[in-house]
């Protein structure tokens, strides 16, 4: 067996057993969350985004256009989540630092019907990341369905973004799982209408956790940090930031 068949196996083992293979993360530019997370936002691997409010959701957005790339980004929407929260905008995308030209909207019928296009989709080459919305609990996005999703994930090498709106937290085999909610701005901050995150990192299979306060910067296209209240350090016996950033 050549080296090539050896890498493919071990690649097909590590996505079989829900282990990320080893590819180079994504910065998300954010010095606290990159450190806990290893260098960034691991590709070819299932991330969970549990949405506190509306504008929650905007964050598993800007994740999923840090991991696309320049590489094609799809965003999987059944016909309900697209009722609840409205119709996508290419110039609010372009506005945040994307590029409208990457997005391909997918609608359908149902959730069931979101999960067979999510397989679908990664099955195709050049993937860069796919954003998976779901509502709700719904029955058909179980442990069983959340496997499949990493495997495939793992086996496409694309990022696949679970947006969870309205949701309880259940086992899956996500690597990682964020609770992330709006956070205002500072009074005397110049970029007061850029959007910023209170994220909470409460899963990571290869690290520890923490709860990160997030400023995205549309000119740069990543995350800042937002120095604008307490930060929690991870419960790994590890810091989730740089010290001088500790709010007292």
């Amino acid at each position: 067996m050549n080296n090539s068949a050896k890498i493919a196996e071990l690649r097909h083992s590590l996505a079989r057993y829900g282990l990320p293979p080893d590819r180079a993360p994504v910065p998300l530019r954010h010095a606290g969350a990159d450190a806990v997370l290893g260098g960034g936002l691991r590709p070819g691997a299932l991330h969970e985004v549990f949405a506190q409010g509306w504008s929650g959701g905007g964050f598993a957005v800007l994740l999923a256009m840090l991991a696309a790339g320049s590489k094609p980004f799809f965003w999987v929407r059944p016909d309900y989540e697209a009722l609840e929260f409205g119709p996508v905008s290419p110039r609010g995308l372009a506005e945040l630092g994307g590029d409208p030209g990457n997005l391909i909207l997918v609608r359908t019928r149902n959730a069931g019907d979101a999960l067979s296009a999510a397989a679908d989709i990664l099955a195709c080459p050049h993937v860069g990341a796919l954003l998976l919305e779901l509502g709700g609990q719904p029955k058909c996005l179980d442990l069983v369905a959340s496997r499949r999703l990493s495997f495939l994930a793992g086996e496409s090498g694309a990022s696949v973004i679970a947006l969870r709106e309205g949701a309880q937290e259940e086992p899956s085999s996500a690597l990682t799982r964020w609770q992330a909610a709006s956070a205002p701005s500072r009074a005397d901050d110049d970029d007061w209408g850029n959007p910023v995150f209170d994220a909470r990192l409460t899963r990571h299979r290869l690290g520890g956790l923490g709860q990160f306060l997030m400023h995205w910067n549309p000119e740069h296209g990543c995350f800042d940090t937002a120095d604008i209240g307490a930060v929690a350090a991870a419960p790994a016996h590890r810091q989730a930031y740089q010290e001088e950033r500790v709010a007292i």
